[in-house]
């Protein structure tokens, strides 16, 4: 029975906690190392040239897909995230798989068994992904894993109110709640539908179709009133923008 060794490259603490439980439980699967960024995972899967390695996409420094254009060694990846559409097409021709925060021992399991019968692709293969994982990051999201009091649940875009920058995260306004998640607005409103969504400030966005009304300032500046009551202020040139979209 070969045995196979792995790294772990996830940024989330809770995830990687899990994957070093369930790998080091294989008797198959020898864990040799870990990262919990992109540029170290680089470096030490370059350094360890580990048999598979489980990829976060969304990390510090580097995403996973950066990290494996970059590397020299070339192990079998095992995609996790948290997007349900993210590079789906690329998964399908070059991964062995992906997993689907938050995803079950069984899909665990499941994955690994593909790890232990499926061959190491090609190297041309592995170009081909990277380059349809590229473009399929500019497609429009449907929905966003998000965590409340310790669950983690699927938010479908359609219900998000408005979102707002908060540092390195961004706060989600939606079902009367928020929620705070690891994405910068810059990456998500790339991500959400242009025909709803409106970038009122450089740290705000807002859904259309929860907007309650609008109305000037004394600056002529547009005070957006959000169904929830919250009030919200666009800059000159949103308000500008607005203004020319009404009938």
């Amino acid at each position: 029975m070969k045995t196979k060794t792995v790294f772990i490259a996830e940024d989330e603490p809770l995830a990687r906690e899990t994957l070093r439980d369930w790998i080091q439980a294989h008797p198959q699967l020898r864990l040799i190392g870990e990262a919990a960024d992109g540029a170290s995972a680089l470096k030490q899967i370059d350094k360890l040239a580990p048999d598979a390695v489980f990829m976060d996409i969304q990390m510090p420094e580097m995403t996973g897909l950066e990290v494996l254009q970059r590397l020299t060694h070339a192990p079998d990846f095992i995609f996790t995230t948290a997007y349900d559409q993210y590079a789906v097409t690329a998964f399908e021709l070059n991964a062995i798989d992906y997993l689907l925060k938050p995803f079950s021992r069984e899909r665990f399991d499941a994955a690994v068994e593909r790890l232990l019968e499926v061959a190491v692709p090609s190297k041309d293969l592995l170009q081909l992904a990277l380059k349809q994982a590229a473009e399929q990051e500019t497609a429009m999201l449907k929905r966003i894993l998000v965590r409340d009091r310790g669950h983690i649940f699927p938010l479908a875009t359609d219900e998000i109110e408005y979102l707002k920058s908060e540092e390195k995260y961004t706060v989600i306004a939606a079902r009367k709640k928020t929620f705070l998640v690891r994405i910068g607005l810059s990456e998500l409103s790339t991500r959400l539908d242009p025909g709803k969504f409106i970038r009122i400030h450089r740290s705000t966005l807002i859904n259309l179709d929860f907007v309650e009304s609008m109305r000037a300032d004394d600056q002529s500046q547009l005070q957006i009133q959000m169904r929830d009551g919250t009030l919200l202020v666009a800059n000159r040139e949103a308000s500008k923008m607005l203004r020319g979209m009404s009938i």
